[in-house]
């Protein structure tokens, strides 16, 4: 089975490739540098409506109340 990783030569270009799990390196298609497989950065965005998450939750409260003093001020 082929999975997609990110490959990264020594000339600093990060690619995606399909390529089973067992491969460690590829050809940069940029530079023809010998790409290694590298980790690959993960993004994550934490539910601030649950509570669960305190400095999300407090980030989600802060700007909520300052768009409803933004709202309100338009209406007045």
């Amino acid at each position: 089975m082929r999975l997609l990783f990110d490959f990264e030569c020594s000339g600093g270009h990060i690619e995606e490739h399909f390529v089973s799990s067992d491969t460690r390196e590829v050809v940069c298609l940029h530079c023809k540098r010998t790409a290694t497989r590298i980790q690959s950065p993960v993004r994550s965005a934490l539910d601030p409506i649950s509570g669960d998450f305190n400095g999300a939750t407090d980030k989600w409260m802060k700007n909520r109340a300052q768009k409803l003093k933004q709202e309100q001020k338009a209406n007045s």
